[in-house]
């Protein structure tokens, strides 16, 4: 007797992230060995029904009335049925000049359209999709703990998904670190740690799942783009040697795993979905382990040493290849579009353009809507020379990157000189805290000795610091990359507690700091989007020459932070704030009934804050909004031009950011 096939569905909540979602790749891989259908979607779950829905609306409406392209009608019937039946049904049908003689014979069916339309109408607005589930089985992953609201929702919204309540798996981060609020909030215990023994999806399984290379065909179902580019994503270790408190590394990967094999999990990436270009490697603390030297030369083997170059192969044939297999058409349907558009637009011209253009338009290529898999394979014939002429096959330079960062207390001599033999871009260093000074210097100067000039490293702020620990470590960051001649970008990430209620958003307040200070690091991330650039007339610009401007900037209102030159050059009132900041500073009394309205970041009622008529007059810089000011600052808007543009320009530097800044 032939096994079922179970229908899978692996969700990704709506949040905004750099990295593709590893657990759920690996879980499609084991249940496409076992047989079974598999789709992802990355979004809004109330999105997604909707979605369904009217995919299956369009499907009848195919059945009932096949002359029509309902594929095209689709935004028309989307707001059909989302508006209760409000739009007119003529609304959903070509004119005649659209049509050819059949019109009368399509129109004769609107009595028949109409039904069906109502009928989802009606499914979609008494949420009669609730008794009818499809799937057998919903995988969520969640991510940080401060995307509680949109993951809860998804959970919820995904519980008139599943055949079977049971078969509702909730995993990773957050599930993993508020095990028990999932489970209170929700009612699904969440599964915790990582999928690493026999077993844990399906009893008397003997896959491990977390030993299973990653389907990166899932990724080309969704229209989300993760800015990784082309990559390998892998680990050559697991957990780490430390238990760092601000860390969630311990209660994720409680067991520190010195190597782990990697080659065949390569190796069988390369051969389904071509080679990458760069390696993208997420282990939490790689340094520690006694088998570096040999995780440097699997680097090397996987064709990652110094100078290492990457022509990409022939994604059309690759995804063609697939289609022919079976493998997930809905995925190499999309791929395939993509990949013939960015072609007709960007790689071949003239005569040739036309050559193609017309051999899409011959198979309905042109619209996505009118693709279909047979087209694609019979057109392919006709376009895989020409394709293959004119595709981009220009040598790239091959990056490495340790993505989490590495640590500056396992740093020696003979490790760096390890590093420096493959193509790492950047090399991340950890600048946690103040105390790490020593360490931290000592490896960015072996990074320089063995040639190594680009560096970026994360600086926890808001954990058990003060505020001048940020400013002290950017500060040196600054000054080596002067002394070095190297280029160290600071990334500062604000700590948020990885447990209870304080976990769930960002809000937290560290102990040393205050409201006002961690908006002020805000407002000048921006505009740069958090990255802090080595260089020192920036720097002492953006966070002072000295700890003194450091602080007064921290106090400065929001807008004259961000729109620097318009409030100091243009309307001179950073001058006068200045003036009566200083005095207030310096006068005991004033400065001590200032200083906590200042740092509660709250200027919407000053009269409600004090009578004190020095202080209200003070208060009115704070009142002026971004909103009143944001087109009159033109250095404003060509600092955020700049780093837009190297941000787009270097994909290793939008990897590191955190989101955070918005």
């Amino acid at each position: 007797m032939t096994k079922r096939k179970r229908q899978i569905l692996l969700i990704e909540p709506g949040y905004k992230n750099k990295y593709p979602p590893i657990g759920l790749m690996k879980i499609a891989t084991y249940h496409r060995m076992l047989g079974d259908n598999v789709v992802f979607y990355k979004g809004n779950v109330k999105q997604y029904i909707f979605n369904q829905i009217i995919d299956d609306c369009i499907f009848k409406l195919n059945e009932v009335c096949p002359k029509v392209n309902w594929k095209r009608q689709k935004k028309s019937i989307s707001k059909y049925i989302k508006s209760n039946h409000s739009t007119k049904r003529e609304a959903l049908l070509p004119t005649p000049q659209m049509e050819d003689e059949n019109f009368s014979e399509i129109t004769s069916q609107v009595p028949l359209v109409e039904m069906w339309l109502k009928y989802f109408g009606d499914y979609y607005k008494n949420k009669k999709y609730e008794d009818n589930p499809i799937w057998d089985r919903v995988y969520i992953t969640t991510l940080f703990t401060f995307y509680w609201k949109v993951t809860v929702e998804a959970i919820h919204d995904a519980k008139s998904l599943v055949k079977d309540i049971d078969e509702l798996k909730v995993g990773g981060v957050l599930a993993s670190l508020l095990t028990a609020e999932v489970e209170e909030e929700t009612g699904i215990k969440a599964m915790t740690g990582i999928l690493d023994k026999p077993g844990m999806l399906d009893k008397g399984n003997s896959i491990i799942v977390d030993d299973l290379p990653l389907d990166y065909s899932i990724l080309n179902e969704i229209d989300y783009k993760y800015p990784t580019g082309s990559a390998y994503f892998t680990f050559m270790t697991k957990g780490c040697t430390r238990t760092c408190a601000f860390c969630s590394v311990p209660k994720l990967e409680p067991t520190y795993k010195e190597k782990i094999p990697t080659k065949d999990k390569f190796e069988k990436i390369k051969e389904l979905y071509g080679e990458q270009q760069n390696l993208l490697l997420m282990d939490n603390n790689v340094l520690a382990s006694p088998k570096f030297p040999e995780i440097i030369q699997d680097i090397k083997d996987m064709g990652f040493f110094k100078g290492a170059k990457f022509v990409e192969p022939n994604q059309l044939d690759i995804a063609i290849r697939n289609l022919k297999k079976n493998d997930n058409d809905i995925a190499y349907i999309k791929k395939c579009y993509s990949l013939l558009q960015e072609f007709l637009n960007k790689r071949v011209k003239g005569e040739n353009q036309q050559i193609v253009y017309d051999i899409y338009e011959k198979f309905g290529l042109l619209k996505i809507d009118s693709v279909t898999k047979e087209n694609l394979l019979v057109a392919y014939d006709e376009l895989k020379e020409l394709f293959e002429r004119y595709r981009n096959k220009a040598p790239r330079n091959r990056y490495v990157d340790f993505n989490q960062g590495t640590d500056a207390r396992y740093v020696t001599d003979e490790n760096m000189k390890l590093i420096s033999e493959i193509p790492i871009n950047p090399l991340r260093i950890a600048f946690d805290y103040w105390g790490l000074k020593k360490q931290y210097e000592k490896a960015v100067r072996l990074a320089a000795k063995y040639n190594i000039t680009r560096l970026s490293n994360y600086l926890l702020f808001n954990f058990k610091d003060r505020p001048e620990d940020l400013w002290k470590r950017m500060h040196i960051n600054m000054e080596l990359s002067e002394e070095l001649d190297i280029h160290i970008y600071s990334f500062p990430m604000k700590y948020i507690p990885l447990f209870g209620e304080e976990a769930k958003h960002r809000s937290y307040i560290g102990k040393f700091w205050n409201k006002k200070f961690i908006r002020a690091i805000q407002s000048i991330s921006n505009v740069t989007r958090g990255i802090v650039p080595p260089e020192r007339s920036f720097f002492e610009k953006a966070f002072g020459a000295n700890e003194d401007e450091y602080f007064e900037i921290m106090y400065m209102p929001e807008t004259f932070i961000i729109y620097r030159k318009l409030f100091e050059e243009e309307l001179h009132l950073t001058s006068r704030w200045r003036a009566i900041f200083n005095t207030i500073r310096t006068d005991e009394k004033l400065w001590e009934e200032a200083k906590p309205i200042l740092e509660t970041s709250e200027f919407s009622d000053t009269k409600g804050l004090t009578t004190n008529p020095i202080l209200l007059n003070f208060l009115e810089f704070y009142t002026i909004k971004r909103e009143d000011v944001k087109k009159g600052d033109n250095e404003y808007s060509k600092l955020k031009k700049k780093f837009n543009h190297l941000i787009k320009s270097d994909q290793f530097i939008d990897l590191t950011l955190t989101y955070d800044y918005e």
